[in-house]
């Protein structure tokens, strides 16, 4: 069965950070290209960011988190961060760590409107940045 978990998120003051984390058990997390969801209260899902297997060459990043996130992976711990600097109140949400079932490819992580079932993600953890 697959697990996975997020932590790392808070409450912090515009212009602040926070570094994400997200372990997985019971897939073979190098096999998967692994990326960040986030959803606000009343909003869309947004794909933040993804990552290729590897953790070399291809990194995704929405526009609007381009240059002030960045996403990294460590293979032999299962875990995968996301880097949140120069946060602002529009930042505000749900984060979720997930990998694509099917392709295990970033192309669906990014897309607006895939079905959640198309996913493994976490419980999410809760990124709040006060202005």
């Amino acid at each position: 069965q697959v697990q996975i978990m997020e932590t790392g998120g808070g409450l912090v003051q515009a212009g602040g950070s926070l570094r994400l984390s997200c372990t997985a058990s019971g897939l073979k997390f190098d096999a998967y290209a692994m990326g960040w969801f986030r959803q606000a209260p009343g909003k869309e899902r947004e794909g933040v960011a993804c990552i290729n297997w590897s953790g070399e060459g291809s990194r995704f990043y929405a526009d609007s988190v381009r240059g002030r996130f960045t996403i990294s992976r460590d293979n032999a711990k299962n875990t995968l961060y996301l880097q949140l600097n120069d946060l602002k109140p529009e930042d505000t949400a749900m984060y979720y760590c997930a990998a694509d079932k099917v392709t295990r490819a970033c192309g669906n992580l990014m897309r607006v409107g895939v079905p959640d079932e198309y996913f493994y993600s976490g419980p999410g953890t809760q990124v709040t940045v006060s202005s």
